[in-house]
C-alpha cells in the first residue's frame, strides 16, 4: 500500500499549459475521485500518475519515492480503463493471468491469485469464456480482476463505468467501493459524473480548466463550494445562482456579487412574501420529490426541490421564494466565495 503526493504538477504541450500547478496529498488506503467536465485535465493528471504522460514540472511521489522518470511497470500501480482493454482471443482466466505470466510469476501462484480474484468478483463460472461471451459488467469485472491479481500499491481508474447502462453503473459503483475498502488499496478514480464522485469518494478533487478548484470530502464540497464553478458542477440539480437585486432589507450584496442556494433550501410562499418572486415554467415529478423550474424577473433560471406529496404549482403561476439567510452563500465578482 502507498500514499501519493502531487507537488506543483504542471503539464504543457508546447506553449499551451493544460495542468496549472496541482498540489494534493492522498493518504494510504484513501479513495480519491478526480471529477470535472470534459477537457478539464483530469485524465491527463491520472495518466501522469500512471507514467503514461510525462510531467512538465513538479514531483509525483508514490509511497515516498519520486516516480517522475519511472516506467509505468516500475510504479507499482494497476490501471482500469473505460474500454476494458481485454484480449478478445484469450479466456477470462488468461486475460487476468497475462500480466503475471509476463512478470514470470510461478504458475501455481498465478492460478491461486486468479482464483482468489475470481471468487471476489463472482467470475468463477466464466473463467473459460472469451470476452465476447460476457456482458459489459462482467467484462469490467475481468478488467478489475486483472488489476487485483497484480496486488498493486495503487489502483487508477479512468472513467471505468462510462460504457455501462445507468442501472449497471449504480451496481458497479457499489462493487468498486466495496472492493476498494476490502483490499485497502489507495485509489485514484477519474469521472465526469458528479453523482459517481459524490457516492464513491472519500475526498474529491474538482477540476476546471487544469486547476484543482477544490479538494474535500463530498458533503463538505456540496455544502461549502469554494467557487461558482464548483457550486454549479457538484449537485443534481446544481446550486441556484441569483444575480438580480433581492428584496430590500433582506440581504445586502456588494456590487457584482451573486448569491447561491441549493434547491432544497428554498420554500414556496405567496408572491411578495419571500426573498424574490419567480414564474413557474414547469414541474418535474420524480416520486419522492418534485423539481419546480422557473425564472426570475431578471431572467435567472432557478430550481426548487419540494416534497413529492406537495400540490404542484401550475405553469405560469407567479410565486414567492423564501430562503433561510443561513443557507445563502455569497460569491465575489471573480466567482470565489466571499471572504474566502
Amino acid at each position: 500500500m502507498a500514499d501519493i503526493k502531487l507537488e506543483a504538477i504542471r503539464k504543457s504541450y508546447g506553449r499551451a499549459e493544460v495542468i496549472h500547478g496541482i498540489d494534493a496529498e492522498i493518504a494510504d488506503g484513501e479513495f480519491i475521485v478526480i471529477v470535472g467536465p470534459s477537457g478539464c485535465g483530469k485524465s491527463t493528471l491520472l495518466r501522469m500518475v500512471a507514467g503514461l504522460e510525462t510531467i512538465t514540472s513538479g514531483d509525483i511521489r508514490i509511497g515516498g519515492r519520486v516516480v517522475n522518470k519511472l516506467e509505468p511497470r516500475e510504479r507499482d500501480i494497476a490501471m482500469v480503463f473505460q474500454n476494458y482493454a481485454l484480449y478478445p482471443h484469450m479466456s477470462v482466466f488468461d486475460n487476468m493471468a497475462y500480466g503475471l505470466k509476463i512478470a514470470n510469476v510461478p504458475k501455481p501462484e498465478i492460478a491461486e491469485r486468479v482464483a482468489e480474484a475470481a471468487r471476489m468478483l463472482e467470475l468463477e463460472p466464466y473463467l473459460d469464456r472469451k470476452p465476447r461471451q460476457l456482458s459489459g459488467g462482467q467484462r469490467q469485472r475481468v478488467a478489475m480482476g486483472r488489476a487485483i491479481v497484480r496486488k498493486p500499491a495503487v489502483f487508477l481508474f479512468d472513467e471505468p463505468l462510462s460504457n455501462l447502462d445507468a442501472k449497471l453503473r449504480v451496481q458497479m459503483r457499489l462493487e468498486i467501493k466495496a472492493l476498494q475498502r476490502k483490499l485497502g488499496i489507495t485509489a485514484l478514480y477519474v469521472t465526469h459524473d458528479q453523482v459517481e464522485a459524490m457516492t464513491l469518494a472519500d475526498r474529491m478533487i474538482v477540476m476546471n480548466a487544469g486547476v484543482a478548484e477544490q479538494i474535500g470530502a463530498p458533503l463538505e464540497v456540496y455544502a461549502n463550494p469554494a467557487t461558482l464553478f464548483v457550486a454549479g458542477f457538484i449537485g443534481s440539480p446544481p446550486m441556484n445562482v441569483i444575480r438580480q437585486e433581492i428584496r430590500p432589507g433582506r440581504a445586502a450584496l456588494a456590487p457584482g456579487a451573486v448569491i447561491g442556494v441549493r434547491p432544497e433550501h428554498i420554500d414556496l410562499v405567496v408572491p411578495g412574501a419571500g426573498l424574490i418572486d419567480f414564474d413557474v415554467g414547469f414541474c418535474e415529478p420524480l416520486g419522492a420529490e418534485t423539481l419546480v423550474h422557473g425564472t426570475t424577473d431578471a431572467g435567472d433560471s432557478l430550481v426548487v426541490r419540494i416534497d413529492g406529496e406537495t400540490p404542484l404549482p401550475e405553469a405560469g403561476t407567479r410565486i414567492g421564494l423564501e430562503i433561510d439567510p443561513a443557507r445563502i452563500l455569497t460569491f465575489d465578482p471573480d466567482g470565489r466565495r466571499a471572504g474566502g
